[in-house]
């Protein structure tokens, strides 16, 4: 008799857990809904990546709901959970100790300070030398997280996957889940000349410096073609990995608050993460997903997935634990 169809077995292994390594098979349907059916926790101390939720789109200018993106994906997440990841030859959970650390905790009565109270978060996660995971919430949620990085790190390889380029010019202390890139490089967080923008599908004059490698330049040239040039441009600089869900196209991720035709499908996006195995990967997140316009978990899932398949290019290089 298997472990999930065992009356004795504890369930609900986001808080029954013994190891943190390894892939236990759960109902897909049922129990507590942790990222990948990892441990919820706080405890940071051996913890090689920390999946934490940031509910906030209080920045948005389309569609609301990104708050609802860190629940959705996870509860995504328990359709993959039960065995190893396609197409990768190995099982990222054998090499890393991934923990489930909970959501951002922030006052959205006082949103000034919600930018602040996430960089905290994202800090206290950067300083015990785990690579966060965020799942977003709107994309403005990637600039307080790199901020946190930066000050770890220093200036930043941004690889930024998404329909939209993010960089439009913007008042100083604005909020807005467009512009924060603009900010982030003028402020000297992220290294433009060592980032690089994929998949965009509207106009922008002003690149700032970053390299745009925009939806027409990937569909005509390919994911092989992209990953030599990211390897290219970025080196084994310090970089951070978006991936706004809105990079693929409305037929396969419907639920978003920006969509944008002309996009990608996800096998793209998994060929083109599977190529960056090598890079200097400090932190990493997946933002935009608002499950309120989705379909069938379809934009979760995707979300779940991109998510997994960060955590496996970060076990890529890692030795297996058990």
């Amino acid at each position: 008799m298997s472990d999930s169809a065992d009356p004795t077995s504890p369930g609900d292994l986001a808080f029954t857990r013994e190891s943190p390594y390894g892939t236990e098979s759960e109902a897909m349907y049922s129990g507590a809904t942790s990222f990948m059916r990892r441990r919820y926790s706080r405890d940071l101390n051996k913890v090689d990546v920390a999946v934490v939720g940031i509910p906030y789109d209080l920045a948005t200018s389309n569609r609301p709901g990104a708050r609802f993106g860190p629940r959705g994906i996870r509860q995504a997440s328990t359709q993959l959970s039960w065995s190893s990841p396609w197409p990768w030859t190995f099982d990222p959970f054998d090499r890393l100790h991934v923990i489930d650390f909970g959501d951002c905790v922030f006052d959205s009565g006082i949103p000034a300070n919600v930018p602040d109270e996430i960089e905290a978060c994202i800090s206290h996660i950067v300083s015990a030398d785990v690579t966060p995971l965020s799942l977003g919430g709107d994309h403005f949620v990637t600039y307080p997280a790199l901020k946190a990085v930066h000050a770890k790190h220093g200036p930043i390889s941004l690889i930024h996957f998404d329909a939209h380029c993010d960089t439009w010019t913007d008042k100083d202390g604005r909020i807005d889940h467009g512009t924060m890139f603009y900010h982030a490089a003028k402020q000297g967080i992220v290294e433009p000349g060592s980032s690089v923008q994929i998949g965009m599908r509207t106009h922008n004059k002003e690149t700032h410096g970053y390299n745009v490698f925009d939806a027409l330049w990937l569909h005509d040239n390919g994911p092989a073609a992209l990953v030599e040039s990211i390897h290219r441009i970025v080196g084994q600089r310090p970089c951070y990995i978006t991936f706004d869900i809105d990079f693929l196209d409305p037929s396969c991720a419907p639920g978003t608050g920006t969509p944008v035709c002309g996009g990608f499908d996800t096998i793209t996006a998994i060929k083109i993460l599977a190529g960056l195995q090598g890079l200097n990967i400090v932190g990493c997140d997946v933002v935009e997903v608002a499950p309120a316009y989705d379909h069938a978990e379809i934009t979760s899932l995707a979300g779940a997935t991109i998510a997994t398949n960060m955590i496996c290019l970060l076990a890529a290089d890692k030795p297996k634990k058990i």
